[in-house]
């Protein structure tokens, strides 16, 4: 059997969890500050990487908020998610559904057409290279609902290049519950709607997630395992979650990437991913963390397999389009001598 990273090498795989603003890689960050002339707390490269030493989610956000302030142009905007689209593509990622902040930005006096018209433009740009992307703008629970309310209004020129809405930031004391007016808009219009719960908030937040806001996908949902009655939930209905292992690190989620809960997801027969997250925050991209964590939880190549196929058949894929991904990461499974589990691709 050929070693573990040639397998997640070669197969194809879908990102469901990507932040595009949190794959602001420093050398980035340096580039656009001076570009824009933005003055950064930080000396150098190393400065900002030193800097990257989490103890909690906030502790993340404070300098994931710091470090959108370089983002002024739609140049700036286009040159980021390029840049992570280039890096995704090396991983073999064949699809993408990207969530951003609108309001990150907005709130710091950035037009919204300034941030849609330089995504965009990667986006197309990115389809000419065989690399689809959708887009997935998330409010920030920390502001009320009203603020997520307006942004959905400007927003709405654009819900055609739109696929769903998230929700994200400051879980603890934001419960999804505070939502349910914008996320009542959002599939009223035909979208999507996924939210993050359970990274840091309890099973309840899991609950609310799926029952008021009726979401299509949960985003982290660690710790679903507390509640069995969620997990029988969730394996039921098939909803899928969209776990980040070495952001659960770098977030202290989990004290050590052998405690990540996968395996035991993945045995209770949860329909589970792996994903990046920030990458340029926690230190890997999508083949980073398949790789570590299955080093520190003992997965094997029949898992690996399991969690590619699972990132198509979690997406938001046409039918025909997910069909095609999920024979494909069948192929390149016997070509390694892998049977891949049964399953077919859910609509």
């Amino acid at each position: 059997m050929p070693p573990l990273s040639d397998l997640v090498a070669a197969l194809p795989k879908a990102e469901l969890h990507v932040h595009l603003e949190g794959s602001l890689e420093p050398e980035m960050l340096f580039d656009l500050a001076h570009r824009n002339r933005v003055e950064l707390p930080y000396a150098s490269v190393d400065a900002v990487r030193r800097a990257y030493e989490f103890s909690r989610l906030q502790d993340f956000l404070d300098i994931y908020y710091a470090g959108t302030a370089v983002l002024q142009t739609e140049r700036d905007f286009r040159e980021l998610a390029t840049a992570y689209f280039a890096r995704g593509r090396s991983d073999n990622v064949r699809h993408v559904e990207a969530f951003f902040d609108p309001q990150a930005h907005t709130e710091r006096g950035i037009p919204i057409a300034t941030v849609m018209g330089g995504f965009l433009e990667a986006i197309d740009e990115a389809a000419e290279s065989g690399l689809s992307v959708y887009l997935i703008p998330c409010f920030l629970r920390h502001l009320p609902e009203e603020a997520a309310l307006a942004m959905y209004d400007e927003l709405r020129p654009w819900l055609g290049r739109i696929t769903g809405i998230g929700l994200d930031s400051s879980e603890l004391g934001h419960p999804p519950r505070d939502f349910q007016s914008v996320y009542r808009k959002a599939r009223a219009d035909g979208l999507k709607v996924v939210a993050h719960a359970g990274e840091e908030g309890p099973p309840e937040y899991v609950w609310e997630a799926l029952q008021l806001l009726e979401v299509d996908r949960i985003d982290h949902g660690n710790r679903s395992l507390e509640d069995p009655k969620l997990v029988t939930e969730l394996c039921t209905r098939g909803i899928p979650l969209t776990m980040c292992p070495l952001s659960n690190l770098r977030l202290a989620v989990v004290k050590n990437l052998e405690a990540h809960p996968l395996a035991r997801m993945l045995a209770a027969g949860l329909k589970v991913t792996v994903n990046s997250d920030d990458p340029a925050y926690f230190g890997g991209y999508v083949n980073d963390n398949y790789l570590e964590v299955a080093k520190a939880v003992g997965l094997t190549a029949q898992d690996l397999v399991t969690l590619a196929r699972n990132s198509f058949e979690a997406s938001f894929l046409p039918d025909a389009l997910r069909r095609e991904f999920v024979d494909e990461v069948g192929r390149v499974a016997r070509k390694f001598g892998v049977t891949m589990p049964g399953g077919t691709a859910q609509p």
